[in-house]
């Protein structure tokens, strides 16, 4: 009888050990993770001390956050922020309190249709870029001259990936050159860069 407690405690007790590796103190059902496990809450506590306590809340945890090196980088390269997913989502933050959104919500447009390859879809998106965009009867009406607007819509004829090229690389410009530099003063690029120097600080 003896015996047979032996090797029913053995069964319950998990997986043995590689030599060298202690086993973590734990209950009898940690190795299903149950909640109740120390070995489960020390892990926890490991992984909320890791989490700065300036990005606490839900939103801040689910969410990617890009570090401090990355902030900085971005003042350096309007190209490496644009590529940035964060960045972008900065810089239109920035842009939406200048009134000038429509411009990276155009250029991030003709990103998409530029990966398309179904020639209905492309028409489809292609004829939502020029009603959004590019139409003047439109509220978000990009600035684009006159010779490019005539190319656009020449090619509305046949639509393709690629239509929206010139006029995107002439927004580009724009928010380069006009907005980029108005944006690293501003109190949006600022905040962000003292929250993530602050962050390192704790």
């Amino acid at each position: 009888m003896f015996e047979m407690r032996k090797r029913q405690q053995g069964r319950i007790e998990g997986p043995p050990q590689a030599p060298g590796h202690p086993r973590p103190n734990t209950c009898c059902l940690c190795w299903c993770g149950c909640c109740k496990c120390l070995w489960n809450e020390d892990r926890r506590e490991r992984s909320e001390r890791q989490t700065c306590t300036k990005m606490d809340s839900i939103e801040a945890t689910e969410e990617q956050h890009p570090t401090l090196d990355e902030v900085i980088a971005w003042s350096r390269s309007f190209e490496m922020m644009m590529r940035s997913p964060e960045g972008r989502d900065v810089f239109r933050e920035f842009l939406r309190s200048e009134y000038s959104e429509e411009n990276l919500m155009f250029w991030m447009a003709c990103e998409e249709l530029k990966k398309e390859t179904n020639p209905s879809v492309i028409n489809e998106k292609a004829r939502i870029i020029y009603e959004d965009y590019v139409s003047i009867l439109s509220p978000k009406e990009v600035s684009l001259d006159s010779r490019v607007r005539e190319g656009i819509n020449q090619s509305l004829a046949e639509p393709s990936s690629t239509m929206y090229e010139e006029a995107q690389l002439q927004i580009y410009t724009l928010m380069h050159r006009d907005s980029f530099p108005r944006f690293l003063n501003s109190s949006v690029y600022r905040d962000l860069l003292n929250s993530k120097r602050a962050c390192l600080d704790t």
